[in-house]
């Protein structure tokens, strides 16, 4: 019996002339170059800094700051160091953000749908909203509303007075101030426990209607147990949460929590300027839906407010979040704006105050930019998981 012999695998040689190895060199080319750039880019500039007497490193970061902060989400005086001014300047920034984001999409979803209204007179308001709010820069809003809407309000001895203690003048919205006693925990459990029976009830519900296509009252139940448990314990427990009213003394109020004209500002004029474009961007989601979706839910029986809300908005949603996501991206960069209404925000805390007292200008610059990169990139990283999650709906329908 002979052996066949099989002839050994060629090994293939290392050619200047194979297109992969030239693509390969060629990319390690540009990767030493660029890396080069960066160096002589980075030598140089420690040398100018040497000789300009910029500091080069980060020792700052635990000196005293010398100044104060009017508004502070945390813990921190004059005595704080750098770098708690810092964090002061990332909450701020954060909090803004994050009410604006609410504020924006609540107001953009309202404006969008007004838009394709068949009243006459809402879908032109609506458009005259959107017309009016795209076409006029953002920081000439921001003006309007710190200079001619906040400031003008009346001193604090002449405030507008709002029933339940509330107090509006120029100086911010000053409110009653929460007070918690013994048992105060118990109502934020119980609060915490609400909301935990309305999400599983939502789940619940939602199951019911994909097996049988029974609707429950998710929204009368969520609100009877988000109000109606609390307020419960709250009662059972003695009232453990007052609220006291603020008291004018002399030329200012005592006492309150009080929203600077300043933040509010700030959170108007995000507000409003996005939710004009994200108005435009869920008329267009729901103008994309075709018309026989409706139809068939007409055809149904399905009111026009449940058609909106059961068929038409949550195949609209997959062509919203997308764009949806670059205006989130764009109202968060937009709020270092706050600088010019005198907001504290990173900006003005830490690029500007920070910067000019410690010279250290590359260390500063260089942790500013990277807060807004890691912030747009976990923006980013939510939105597109909320993308994912629809489109996975999409392919189960």
């Amino acid at each position: 019996m002979s052996h066949l012999s099989l002839p050994a695998p060629s090994r293939r040689r290392l050619s200047l002339h194979d297109t992969k190895v030239r693509g390969i060199l060629y990319q390690l080319l540009l990767a030493g170059c660029l890396l080069a750039l960066a160096l002589g880019i980075g030598m140089q500039t420690a040398s100018n800094m040497r000789v300009r007497g910029i500091p080069l490193s980060f020792d700052f970061w635990n000196e005293s700051a010398g100044f104060d902060i009017n508004q502070t989400l945390i813990p921190y005086d004059a005595l704080s160091s750098y770098g708690q001014a810092f964090w002061v300047g990332v909450v701020n920034t954060l909090y803004v953000s994050l009410l604006a984001i609410l504020f924006a999409t609540l107001l953009g979803f309202v404006i969008g749908v007004a838009r394709l209204s068949p009243n006459w007179i809402v879908s032109k308001v609506a458009t005259a909203y959107v017309e009016l709010v795209r076409n006029v820069p953002l920081l000439l809003q921001l003006l309007f509303w710190y200079n001619a809407v906040l400031k003008p309000l009346p001193s604090p001895k002449a405030s507008i007075a709002i029933p339940g203690g509330i107090y509006l003048n120029n100086r911010g919205l000053i409110v009653p101030e929460i007070h918690l006693h013994p048992g105060a925990g118990l109502v934020g459990l119980a609060f915490v426990a609400a909301i935990s029976c309305c999400v599983a009830f939502w789940f619940r519900a939602r199951s019911i209607q994909r097996r049988t296509g029974r609707q429950l009252p998710v929204l009368l139940v969520s609100l009877a147990t988000l109000i109606g448990f609390p307020l419960v314990v709250f009662l059972a427990a003695g009232e453990p949460v007052s609220f006291v009213a603020p008291q004018l003394r002399g030329f200012n109020f005592q006492g309150g929590h009080q929203l600077y004209p300043e933040f509010a500002a700030l959170l108007i004029g995000l507000s409003v300027y996005t939710g004009s474009y994200i108005a435009e961007i869920v008329r267009g989601g729901i103008q994309a839906v075709p018309k026989g979706q409706t139809e068939a839910a007409h055809a149904l029986g399905l009111a026009p407010g449940k058609t909106l809300r059961l068929v038409v908005v949550p195949q609209a949603l997959r062509i919203i979040i997308p764009p949806l996501t670059s205006q989130y991206l764009n109202l968060i960069k937009n709020s270092s704006l706050a600088v010019f209404i005198g907001y504290p925000d990173l900006v003005q805390i830490f690029a500007g105050t920070v910067l000019n007292q410690t010279g250290a200008a590359v260390q500063v610059m260089a942790i500013t930019l990277s807060v807004y990169l890691v912030t747009s990139l976990a923006t980013s990283l939510v939105m597109n998981a909320c993308n994912q999650h629809f489109a996975m709906l999409k392919g189960d329908g």
